[in-house]
């Protein structure tokens, strides 16, 4: 009996030394935090509403000055945006160091600014001026960085639209378009070069808005459903994100890349739609939001990457009602100006909101990426005043 104890210690030793060296994905939250609206708190007042979601990081689309300054000494990591009307002048060694100087260096180290995101899905408003600006922008920021000994601290990178890849289904079968590969293959050696992640935005909400007939709600808001497996890799698939994450690394495993890290920049869900807008109601936010932080929470990665981080900007803060476009672009917050929730996830509101500020940021939730981002469904043509962008067909899952 006691030969049977000690196998039995010496067993569940070996099993928690085999646990300690297996890697586990350290996934963290994070909350892109827009400012397209004339009644939003005051950003002091934002700060425990940020920590209330859990969310170790925000991602501005600027660098407002009373953002970073209320966000000091809140431990919360912070994405600065460099916006897409920048990209030639930054080019300018002088005025992208000042730039930097002035917008992120004075706040450090009290404010924990960890990521500059120069250009904002650049590569697919396909304008070849843009295009051809944003590398050398990137550089050049980097290099200001480096010259102020902040690029231990300070990383570099840009966020795209799902619509770089031509196609996104099956998950293994993602490629970029055939088109990009000569631009963004030098983006992607800077990548490697810095160590910087490969940003995306991903909006499973487009497929279902686009085909609600054919592609079945349940997948797209990580509910219990039967998923799919790919044909190629034989790996299951019961929600839409990680298969559209898995198609980025397949499309960048297709081009030399499969050690580059993925996080996604922007992804969420509408709760109020315009009558077109299949699925955006308040139900479906908080399920697709909810049941995304509880996935975060279990600390696993996607199919094709289960040891990889999971390094989410959920979108948005805040309803944003000078947003134009849909009635979708306004609706896509976790909470009202006042700073209650939308819709209930078990979040209780800690302190008040009351004070309000215009907003200034130049980016969105849109930010140019496609309403058919997801690569699931054919494209067709959309205003762009909105910065709508098109992607080729692609094969539709079978369900």
């Amino acid at each position: 009996m006691r030969i049977k104890k000690m196998d039995l210690h010496h067993k569940l030793s070996f099993i928690i030394s085999i646990l300690i060296f297996i890697p586990l994905p350290a996934n963290s939250l994070g909350v892109n935090y827009g400012q397209i609206a004339n009644n939003l708190p005051s950003p002091n007042d934002v700060v425990p509403l940020v920590k209330s979601l859990g969310a170790t990081k925000i991602k501005l689309y600027d660098a407002d000055s009373r953002v970073l300054k209320a966000f000091a000494n809140s431990g919360i990591e912070i994405m600065v945006g460099l916006g897409n009307e920048y990209l030639t002048k930054v080019q300018d060694p002088n005025f992208a160091k000042d730039w930097v100087k002035s917008n992120v260096q004075c706040y450090l180290p009290a404010t924990k600014i960890t990521a500059i995101f120069v250009g904002n899905e650049v590569l697919t408003f396909n304008d070849s001026s843009l295009t051809n600006n944003l590398l050398p922008a990137m550089e050049s920021v980097h290099s200001a960085v480096t010259d102020l000994n902040l690029d231990k601290q300070v990383t570099v990178t840009t966020t795209h639209s799902l619509a770089v890849l031509e196609s996104s289904y099956p998950p293994s079968a993602g490629i970029f378009r055939k088109d990009l590969i000569p631009v963004i293959t030098p983006i992607l050696n800077f990548h490697v070069k810095i160590n910087s992640p490969f940003l995306i935005n991903a909006y499973p909400y487009f497929a279902y808005k686009g085909d609600p007939k054919q592609i079945p709600l349940e997948f797209v808001l990580f509910q219990s459903n039967q998923g799919i497996v790919d044909p190629d890799t034989n790996l299951h698939y019961d929600n839409m994100l990680f298969a559209q994450i898995d198609a980025v690394y397949s499309a960048l495993t297709a081009v030399g890349y499969k050690k580059l890290s993925v996080h996604i920049s922007e992804t969420g869900w509408p709760s109020k739609g315009d009558e077109d807008e299949a699925g955006a109601t308040p139900e479906n936010a908080k399920k697709y939001n909810g049941n995304l932080l509880k996935i975060i929470s279990q600390k696993k990665g996607t199919p094709m990457r289960p040891s990889c981080d999971l390094n989410i900007y959920v979108f948005a803060l805040f309803n944003e009602n000078m947003k134009p476009g849909p009635t979708s672009e306004r609706n896509y917050g976790l909470f009202k100006p006042d700073g209650t929730p939308v819709y209930s996830l078990g979040i209780t509101k800690s302190s008040s909101t009351s004070s309000s500020s215009s907003g200034n940021s130049s980016g969105s939730g849109s930010g140019g990426y496609s309403p058919i981002s997801s690569g699931y469904f054919p494209s067709s043509s959309n205003s762009s005043s909105a910065g709508y962008l098109s992607i080729s067909s692609a094969p539709v899952p079978n369900f």
